[in-house]
C-alpha cells in the first residue's frame, strides 16, 4: 500500500511540474508575441516573420502584417522569401569552413596564393584577415550601395579591386561588404564552381534549405516578399547579385532556423572548422573584434555564448541569434529598410535566454 501511494505521489507530482513547464512556455510565447506586434508598430514595419527553435524543435514560427501591402498578401513563416542582407555572410562562412575542411582553402594563406593576379598592395593580406573585416578593403562610394546594375561576382571585384587598403591589415576592424565580394571570387575560384552553385551544394542543398537561394535581379522569384523603404513607399529597385556573399541571398526565417541549428549541432562541418568561424579575431593589439569569420561573438549577461549577425539592405531588416548552450535559435525578418533590429533583438534573448 505504501508502495502504491509513493509511486502515486510521484505520478502527481511528475504531472504537476509538466503543467508548470507548459504553462511557463506559453507565458513565454505570449510575452514574446506581445512585444513583436509592439516592435511592429513602433518601427512601422509592413511585414515580419519570426521563428524560434529549442533543442531543434520549432516553438514559435509566426508572420506578421504583409509580404506585399497592396495585394494583402500576408506573410507566412515557412514561404514568404525576404532579402537576408548580412546574414548572407554567416552562409558565405560556412561553406568558406567546408573548404577549409576539405583543404582546398587556408585561412592563413595570402590572398594573393589563390588569386595572384588580384592588383598588389601595399600589405599583404590573408584569407582570414579579409573574412574578418580586417584587410583594409573599402567599402561603398557614391551610388554603389543602390547600384541597380546585375553584374557578376568578378565584376563586381572590378569596382574596388585598384583602390589602396584603408589601413596595414590586423589594425583596425572596418566591416565592409566588398571584402566578401572578393572572398566569394577566391571560394569560387579555388573550387572551380560558381559561388551560389557551391553555396546550394555545399550548404543549402544538405540543409534542406529549399526556400533560400540567390535574390536575382532580373528573375521572377515566387513568394518574394516586396520591399518597402517605409510602411507604404516602396524600397528603389537593387541588383544584389554581384554582393550575394555578403548581402544578396534571400531566404524565409524557417530556413535560417535550420542554418542556425547547423551551427549549434554541425553535420556539414568540422568542430574544428566550427571554431575558426565562430571565434572572435584579435587586432595586432591583441584587442578581440567581437568577430570572427561571418558571425559576431559576444555572450548573454548569463555569460553564455552567443554566435550572431544582423543585416540592413534595400528594404530589408534582419537579424539571427544564436544560443549553442540554451540551444536556441532565434530569427527575425522584415522587408522595411533602416528597422532597429539591435534593440528588439536583446528584448526577445531577455525573454527567451535570461
Amino acid at each position: 500500500m505504501t508502495r502504491i501511494l509513493i509511486l502515486m505521489s510521484l505520478f502527481f507530482a511528475s504531472f504537476s511540474f509538466g503543467q508548470n513547464i507548459e504553462k511557463t512556455e506559453k507565458q513565454t510565447l505570449k510575452k514574446a508575441k506581445k512585444q513583436a506586434k509592439r516592435f511592429l508598430r513602433s518601427q512601422g514595419i509592413p511585414g515580419m516573420s519570426i521563428s524560434v527553435s529549442k533543442k531543434g524543435d520549432l516553438i514559435w514560427s509566426q508572420g506578421f502584417g504583409y509580404a506585399n501591402r497592396k495585394e494583402r498578401l500576408r506573410v507566412e513563416p515557412n514561404k514568404t522569401r525576404f532579402r537576408i542582407a548580412s546574414i548572407s555572410k554567416s552562409i558565405t562562412a560556412v561553406t568558406l569552413a567546408k573548404l577549409v575542411d576539405d583543404n582546398l582553402i587556408d585561412l592563413n594563406e595570402s590572398i594573393y596564393t589563390y588569386l595572384p593576379d588580384y592588383p598588389k598592395k601595399k600589405f599583404d593580406f590573408t584569407v582570414r584577415e579579409l573574412a574578418g573585416h580586417l584587410a583594409g578593403i573599402r567599402s561603398y562610394k557614391g551610388n554603389e550601395f543602390t547600384l541597380n546594375k546585375k553584374l557578376s561576382i568578378s565584376e563586381g571585384v572590378e569596382l574596388f579591386k585598384n583602390d589602396s587598403l584603408l589601413f596595414e591589415p590586423s589594425t583596425q576592424f572596418y566591416y565592409n561588404t566588398y571584402g566578401y565580394v572578393l572572398l566569394s571570387e577566391i571560394m569560387q575560384q579555388v573550387s572551380k564552381t560558381d559561388f551560389v552553385d557551391l553555396v546550394y551544394r555545399l550548404v543549402l542543398q544538405p540543409l534542406n534549405m529549399s526556400n533560400t537561394m540567390l535574390g536575382d535581379s532580373e528573375r521572377f522569384i515566387p513568394n518574394k516578399t516586396t520591399f518597402y523603404r517605409n510602411k507604404r513607399i516602396l524600397s528603389t529597385p537593387v541588383a544584389n547579385d554581384y554582393k550575394v556573399a555578403g548581402g544578396g541571398f534571400l531566404s524565409t526565417s524557417e530556413d535560417l532556423i535550420k542554418f542556425g541549428q547547423e551551427v549549434i549541432s554541425p553535420t556539414l562541418i568540422s568542430e574544428d572548422a566550427l571554431f575558426e568561424i565562430t571565434t572572435s579575431q584579435k587586432l595586432n593589439s591583441g584587442n578581440l573584434t567581437g568577430y570572427g569569420i561571418g558571425f559576431s561573438v559576444e555572450q548573454t549577461k548569463n555569460g553564455t555564448p552567443k554566435i550572431y549577425h544582423t543585416g540592413g539592405g534595400i528594404g530589408a531588416s534582419t537579424a539571427l541569434f544564436i544560443y549553442p548552450k540554451e540551444a536556441i535559435v532565434i530569427c527575425v525578418l522584415t522587408n522595411k529598410t533602416g528597422v532597429k533590429m539591435d534593440s528588439f533583438g536583446k528584448t526577445l534573448e531577455h525573454i527567451f535566454i535570461d
